[in-house]
């Protein structure tokens, strides 16, 4: 599984492999504060905290959590003096395998709750769609996609249907697009997961 917004073709990836981490990272505003230093660039302590409408102290604070953890550093080159500290990303990508914790309930715990905040993050973005949705063109509004359907797999299947969906993605990830008013930042939020029967 991934969580990130990749913007090279050759990203770079923190793979999360101890519950330490997992657990530095299952923070609402840990996880707002990563997102944005990955889709905007580096920024300053003041323009997060603007941001993410908090306290300087506070987010400097789970600035530092995140940094102990691997998944962001200092920016000082981009420093015009001392008193202003500046953040960036560590890696386009945070990735882990939940057979990776399944050894011991404390990993399995730990993997669930990082899972269930990004579960979350990802409601609440698909939210604000919905709620500024007439703010779109008819343009935008069409080429959006909501869907979900069963198919009958094995798990050989779905993970190739999950890798040829990567492909597809990858592709479009590599273009260079052109030049153009209509360019947007665009969202896509991919599930793919077995269903008990009985649930059918």
């Amino acid at each position: 599984m991934y969580y990130g917004w990749v913007v090279s073709a050759a990203p770079k990836v923190k793979k999360l492999e101890d519950p330490r981490t997992l657990r530095a990272l299952a923070h609402p505003l840990r996880l707002k504060l990563l997102g944005l230093l990955r889709t905007g660039g580096p920024a300053t302590v003041s323009s997060l905290a603007t941001a993410v409408v908090q306290a300087v102290p506070l987010v400097s604070y789970h600035l530092r959590q995140l940094a102990e953890h691997g998944f962001i550093e200092e920016a000082p080159e981009l420093a015009k003096d001392r008193r202003e500290t500046w953040w960036k990303s560590s890696h386009e990508f945070t990735s882990w395998s939940m057979t990776d914790f399944l050894d011991t309930p404390e990993r399995l715990d730990a993997i669930g709750v990082l899972q269930r905040e990004i579960l979350e993050r990802h409601f609440d973005r698909i939210e604000e769609f919905f709620a500024g949705a007439p703010s779109w063109s008819r343009e935008w509004l069409d080429a959006s996609e909501m869907s979900d359907l069963r198919l009958t797999l094995t798990p050989t299947e779905l993970k190739q249907l999950t890798t040829e969906l990567w492909d597809v993605i990858n592709r479009w990830r590599a273009r260079e697009p052109e030049p153009s008013d209509d360019v947007e930042s665009t969202e896509v939020i991919l599930y793919a997961f077995p269903v008990r029967r009985a649930s059918l």
